[in-house]
């Protein structure tokens, strides 16, 4: 440590008396954090800011160097010269390398090499962490303005961040904050221009479109160049024993090819919208194609034709595109020559070379290719590759069709129940939301229970919530709400409406997820949670914590142990909804890494939510900070010897007062069913046609439009 504060003074000391050179952004951040957490608000809003315009003046002092220096220095197009080839060859490499340094030299001070921070330090700054605490410093030094803008910066990158969420939400209750204040201040502008464009677009305002998208084009270029520009850095070492170190040409080719790696991948960079996972796929073509409907729109054929023509560069067999061809020469004339945009040829020729040296490697050298792009042309791809390519396309079309198949199953076992959201829409698998399965007068009925849970529970009697000191918790079984009936402290047709209840919505999720394989309660739980209205000040954490319901999950590890104290055994689970006049409470699907929200669910009377219980499908409850959120709570199997042993009891009351109600002087029966409760017979089956559209320009079908956003976080 005190060497590394000898450096810092050493650095600070040349960037004294180097006007304009920048101070490490590591150590800058470094001393940031240690200010904030010694509550030195100014200092530590400083520091901070400080390592953000360090961090900003690296990447564009490494981006303007290396494109000078490829100026300087080119590999091709020199002086011929008639010495060996190698002298040729790295000689303008030492050149290049020669430029590189003495240009970063001259932006960052002497020893550009400081600048290399670590890989964790790295992650923070492209996860707009600096940001998390300069929001922090800003509200205690009562810069309110400046506050906001880093929260909301912060937030536009990391939306699934809870404690984030409920920050902006304070901001936005505060009258002295101003709407403008939620600005971005890491906003990329190819973003803010394609999304401006689209919404002129979907408005049919195609003058306006055609001027934001061409922005957003050109701007993602740029961004594309930047991004490539960097690839240039140190190469990734990793772990390797000392004898299996390689040699000259292994060393240099496999260097290469990770920088070649990284210039591929850049393209999901820029086409991956700040705060989402996964990028829009097709991004550059997709823009060619809202271009080239947009200018023929506004009658600019010419222009038309040349989005066209450049859109054929990727998918050169597409047939509406050719059909589109053949209208505009037919428009311009056979003697005008239509070609490519040359920023777009230039594109597809480099990506291509570039894709060519990369199978060779892999195919000659070892390793592997993720390839971003969906227009690679197969013939690109080696024979010897192409078996494992057509095998993992293989295995995504059998994903799809078992994901169609799921789809369109039969109408559900009863009349009225309708999917409202499917596993595709919550981003994930085996997740689904049903709605209507209970009436207006059946969730009212089986509200009358959890009073009865408050009062005479579950072993509860509204306790604090096992998992929050915020909430009440209050739980009721079948078997106890059977055994209050029996003492007359409550209804036996709400008891029996909760019997009834439950078994509807399992023959609703077997038949959906497990046609034909019988599924068996584990466990029956009535539950309602209750916010404690004076515990909601300054609350951070949640109604249940994210986990999994048949395994042990383990976020750092990216992992969820299959074992005991967890129930292995739990293959399906469901809530079935009471309620929703309470704030909060929603349950929200995340990753395995328990933070990033990949979907959530609001709470209404009759929706049931059901899902698989393995580490597929991490689950959890936002806090409930106003009023009681009631549901049942359902979990099942399909191992008969861990079937819920409970409600065979309760099932065995209930059949013993039917027996001793059919008896003939027994008229209490009469009633028990109330005419607007849910029956637990199937309803009759209905044929069910799925509606079709029909495509009139990109954005309304998949098959050319650029495919939606299909970020895991955007639900």
């Amino acid at each position: 440590m005190a060497s590394l504060g000898c450096l810092c003074l050493l650095l600070a000391a040349a960037a004294a008396t180097s006007p304009g050179r920048l101070l490490p952004y590591d150590l800058l951040y470094a001393d940031g954090v240690r200010a904030y957490f010694a509550r030195d608000w100014g200092r530590a809003a400083e520091l901070l800011q400080r390592a953000l315009h360090s961090y900003a003046g690296l990447r564009a002092a490494r981006t303007a160097c290396r494109t000078a220096c490829r100026r300087e220095a080119p590999f091709l197009g020199g002086p011929p010269r008639a010495g060996p080839w190698e002298a040729a060859l790295f000689g303008r490499v030492l050149q290049r390398a020669d430029c590189l340094q003495h240009c970063l030299g001259r932006r960052l001070g002497p020893a550009p090499a400081a600048h290399r921070a670590s890989h964790a330090i790295r992650r923070d700054f492209e996860r707009r962490e600096p940001y998390n605490y300069l929001q922090v410093a800003f509200f205690q030094l009562k810069k309110l303005d400046q506050a906001v803008s880093a929260a909301h910066t912060f937030f536009v990158a990391n939306p699934q961040h809870l404690q984030m969420r409920e920050d902006i939400e304070k901001y936005r209750r505060m009258s002295a904050v101003k709407s403008d204040s939620f600005r971005d201040l890491e906003a990329t502008p190819h973003w803010e221009a394609y999304e401006a464009g689209m919404q002129h677009y979907n408005a049919d305002e195609y003058l306006q479109a055609v001027a934001r998208l061409e922005e957003s084009l050109t701007e993602a270029l740029s961004a594309l160049e930047e991004c490539r520009a960097l690839c240039e850095g140190p190469r990734e070492e990793e772990e390797e024993e000392e004898e299996m170190q390689p040699g000259l040409y292994e060393a240099i080719a496999a260097h290469y090819i990770q920088v070649l790696k990284c210039r591929q991948q850049c393209i999901l960079e820029i086409a991956t919208k700040p705060g989402r996972i996964s990028a829009t796929e097709d991004f550059i073509p997709s823009h060619l194609d809202l271009l080239q409907f947009a200018y023929d729109q506004v009658g600019n054929p010419a222009l038309a034709a040349e989005c066209a023509a450049s859109y054929l560069l990727f998918y050169p067999t597409d047939e509406p595109m050719l059909e589109k061809m053949k209208q505009y020469r037919t428009e311009l004339g056979e003697d005008t020559a239509v070609t490519a945009r040359e920023s777009i040829q230039h594109y597809v020729q480099r990506s291509l070379m570039e894709k060519k040296l990369i199978y060779y490697a892999v195919e000659h050298l070892g390793g592997t290719f993720n390839d971003p792009d969906l227009w690679t042309p197969d013939e690109l791809i080696p024979e010897n590759l192409k078996e494992k390519h057509r095998e993992d396309q293989e295995k995504q079309k059998q994903e799809t069709l078992d994901e169609e198949e799921r789809e369109k199953r039969g109408p559900l076992p009863f009349d009225g129940v309708a999917v409202t959201i499917d596993s595709q829409r919550m981003n994930g698998t085996q997740r689904v939301v049903f709605d209507r399965v209970l009436t207006e007068s059946e969730c009212k009925d089986l509200l009358r229970l959890t009073k009865a849970a408050g009062e005479a529970g579950d072993g509860y009697r509204a306790r604090r919530s096992p998992h929050t000191p915020h909430e009440r918790f209050e739980g009721l079984t079948v078997l106890k709400a059977v055994q209050l009936a029996q003492n007359g402290d409550v209804d036996w047709r709400d008891a029996k409406l909760l019997l009834q209840a439950s078994e509807k919505s399992r023959k609703i999720i077997e038949s959906y997820f497990t046609p034909g394989k019988k599924l068996y309660f584990s466990f029956t739980h009535l539950v309602c949670r209750t916010a404690v209205d004076e515990k909601q000040e300054g609350r951070m954490d949640l109604s249940h914590p994210v986990h999994a319901d048949n395994c042990l999950l383990d976020p750092e590890g990216q992992e969820c142990w299959r074992e005991p104290p967890a129930y292995v055994y739990r293959d399906y689970s469901g809530i079935l909804y009471l309620n929703d006049d309470f704030q909060g409470g929603g349950l929200f699907f995340t990753e395995m890494d328990a933070r990033t929200v990949t979907a959530e669910v609001r709470p209404k009377c009759g929706r049931l939510v059901a899902f698989s219980s393995g580490k597929e499908n991490p689950h959890g409850v936002w806090a409930v900070s106003r009023g009681k959120r009631c549901a049942i709570a359902l979990w099942y199997t399909h191992s008969q010897e861990h079937a819920e042993q409970e409600r065979v009891k309760a099932e065995e009351l209930m059949e013993q007062r039917a027996v001793k109600q059919d008896q003939p002087d027994g008229e209490e029966h009469q009633g028990t069913d109330h005419s607007g409760r849910s029956s637990s017979e199937p309803a009759v089956p209905s044929g069910r046609a799925r509606p079709t559209s029909w495509r009139h320009k990109p954005g309304s079908d998949r098959t050319q439009h650029p495919k939606e956003l299909r970020a895991r976080d955007e639900f």
